[in-house]
């Protein structure tokens, strides 16, 4: 069955009207010569009016071989819902414009459906613009018949970003295109940002030089941290973190324009727009092998060390005043079993109460290092309590789950109390407890799951529905 998304943003960012649409097209690349690339796997364009940023995304467009893709991966930021860690992508064989429809690649879609990021909300692509105004641009100086799908990327943390990131890895090949949509800096008093002075110090053509060589060199970390620093007002954060997670390790990047549009310059803001190419293939060597989990228990010896290393990095934090993980050099005592790949939580307690609770249950990295920032995070990020002070540092006790990998059970009946940690999964809700949790608390399994589901701001009985749950077990280990 046919089911068209009509354009939300025709008569509002760019004509209604097919010929008037086809008219502003060509005036866009008047002049322009370029020559096509069959080696681009992604692109980098920006999503404001054609008037502002219309001949940067040209003249990306203009450098694309369409002989390559049997598809295009459209990734553009929520601009008017949140939706923390999560992508939608709507349900549809078709998006409309004025030049006519665009085929979506539902076969993608389906596959893409399985991942537990990937929802259907609605109301994401009731107005976006990020994504649709791609559209005629990709139907005038790319195909009008290559499937496309349009993903609305929402709020990511910087651990599930490289979650998302990986996932989606997995679904490309060297047929797919990758466009994502950002503008970069928004300045000036309209949209209530400067560059910040002192350590970030530096101008708007400062703040966006920097933003853009963390992103072409692939520093994830680097570029979500400079962001949050700087505060600047990147809208496609989300999208270009997803895209620098999947960018092949040999790829090259090159940015073609830069163009801050000048009558808003003029007006006393402006708003920069940088288009950029990344070229190479989903197909080579993107990273190093992915980690495989470590395999069977870690030794006492070693999990007791990474609860003591939990409290040395808490004691630099407030020598240095640095609540950043520093990863440059392994922590003196480090043995080969601390840098094995798992998921772990580390857990504050003051006077047998929670002090703050953080970490990540799918095994990615060293558990050293997973320990290391969900120190930080449960002492400074943890939104359920204020952040660790000094003087407290001393009566607070540490303890580190080490965590299996997680698998799904058929029913909620096959989990074990007291042994099973606890995934629930109910359409974009998520909500996670550690197996100590029921114990500490003296629930029964139900009580578990009506808890559980409310932590996921779901109805305590939200549970007994659709909903899907997963299993891991953990080693607790204390000071």
């Amino acid at each position: 069955m046919t089911r068209i998304q009509p354009s939300p943003v025709a008569g509002k960012w760019y004509q209604d009207s097919a010929n008037m649409l086809r008219y502003d097209m060509s005036r866009l690349v008047e002049n322009m010569s370029v020559v096509r690339k069959r080696t681009i796997c992604a692109v980098v364009v920006p999503h404001a009016r054609y008037r502002f940023s219309g001949r940067v995304a040209a003249g990306v467009y203009m450098r694309i071989d369409p002989r390559r893709y049997k598809r295009i991966l459209v990734m553009g930021p929520s601009h008017y819902l949140p939706m923390p860690d999560r992508i939608s992508i709507g349900d549809f064989t078709h998006y409309a414009t004025p030049l006519g429809l665009v085929p979506v690649d539902t076969e993608w879609v389906a596959r893409a459906r399985k991942l537990p990021f990937v929802i259907n909300e609605p109301a994401a692509h009731t107005e976006e613009h990020s994504d649709q105004i791609q559209l005629p641009l990709i139907q005038s100086f790319v195909s009008a018949k290559i499937p496309v799908v349009c993903l609305v990327c929402g709020q990511f943390s910087r651990a599930r970003v490289i979650e998302a990131g990986h996932a989606l890895l997995d679904l490309l090949d060297d047929e797919t295109l990758i466009v994502a949509s950002s503008d970069f800096t928004h300045f000036g008093a309209r949209f209530g940002y400067e560059p910040a002075q002192g350590e970030y110090s530096g101008t708007q053509g400062t703040v966006e030089a920097s933003a853009f060589e963390l992103f072409a060199s692939k520093d994830v970390d680097g570029f979500l941290r400079y962001i949050h620093a700087t505060g600047t007002s990147l809208c496609g954060r989300d999208p270009l973190a997803l895209l620098v997670t999947m960018m092949p390790s040999d790829s090259k990047v090159t940015r073609t324009g830069i163009d801050p549009s000048a009558p808003n310059r003029d007006a006393g803001h402006s708003v920069s727009y940088v288009g950029a190419l990344v070229e190479g293939s989903w197909k080579a060597p993107v990273r190093e092998t992915k980690p495989q989990p470590a395999t069977g228990p870690i030794d006492d010896a070693d999990g007791r060390a990474l609860a003591s290393l939990a409290r040395t990095v808490l004691r630099r934090a407030f020598k240095t005043k640095c609540i950043r993980p520093i990863w440059g050099i392994v922590p003196p005592g480090v043995t080969e079993g601390m840098k094995g790949i798992r998921g772990g939580f580390v857990t504050l307690k003051k006077d047998g109460a929670l002090r703050g609770c953080i970490g990540e249950v799918i095994p990615r990295r060293e558990i050293w290092k997973v320990v290391t920032e969900h120190a930080l995070n449960a002492a400074f990020q943890d939104s359920r309590f204020p952040a660790l002070e000094e003087r407290e540092l001393g009566t607070v006790a540490i303890e580190i789950s080490v965590l299996t990998p997680p698998e799904p059970v058929v029913s909620w009946c096959d989990i074990r109390l007291g042994r099973h940690g606890i995934i629930l999964r109910k359409r974009s809700r998520s909500a996670v407890f550690l197996p100590q949790v029921a114990e500490e608390q003296g629930w029964s399994l139900e009580e578990t799951l009506d808890n559980l589901s409310v932590k996921a701001g779901l109805p305590p009985d939200g549970w007994r529905t659709e909903t899907d749950f997963l299993v891991f077990e953990a080693q607790v280990f204390r000071e």
